[in-house]
């Protein structure tokens, strides 16, 4: 029997697909693939536009069971980057990121492809997860890094630290790199 998600995740291959973009899951679900035990009513993608223009996006979805959660998606998009869906046959949430060029480019080309109930889904890779879980630095967010890097504990954290030095620069500021170990010393003192 398939899952909700696995719906969903069928939903989202078909419509992406077909137009050809490159997107990839993070968020609760791709901490889940990574080890994180966590119970998660949502599913975070960030789809990579290239040429498609968002409205072209938004009719793919919507002729593969998604629609609009918000009325006016345009000012919220212009303001969040954000385009919030419900997938209608299972009722998941979907929120659907519009990436940029640069570190979310790269998360794409990390990406590896999941299985979901029989479709391949490229999900962020384990080090690329940790290193946007450690940016949002929500307590939640602080919790999947820690469930993640013990279920994971020999992970090079090399690439996990570069990123993350890389997104401080880029931000001008200094307090990732000590979260980031913080969660490596809880997971390591179990």
């Amino acid at each position: 029997m398939a899952s909700r998600s696995d719906e969903v995740f069928r939903g989202l291959v078909a419509a992406l697909s077909m137009l050809g973009v490159r997107w990839y899951v993070f968020g609760a679900q791709a901490a889940i693939v990574h080890g994180a035990v966590r119970f998660t009513e949502d599913i975070d993608v960030t789809v990579l536009l290239g040429g498609v223009e968002q409205r072209t996006l938004v009719g793919a979805l919507g002729r593969h069971g998604f629609s609009l959660r918000v009325e006016d998606a345009n000012d919220f998009v212009a303001r969040t980057r954000v385009i919030p869906l419900v997938h209608a046959p299972s009722r998941m949430p979907v929120d659907v990121v519009l990436g940029g060029p640069g570190l979310e480019e790269r998360f794409a080309e990390n990406a590896k492809p999941i299985d979901f109930g029989g479709v391949a889904v490229p999900v962020a890779a384990v080090e690329d997860l940790i290193a946007m879980k450690i940016l949002a630095g929500r307590a939640k967010d602080l919790e999947d890094v820690v469930a993640v890097l013990t279920a994971q504990p020999d992970l090079d954290l090399r690439p996990v630290r570069e990123t993350v030095a890389l997104i401080e620069q880029a931000l001008d500021q200094s307090d990732l790199t000590p979260l980031l170990e913080q969660c490596v010393e809880r997971a390591r003192d179990g």
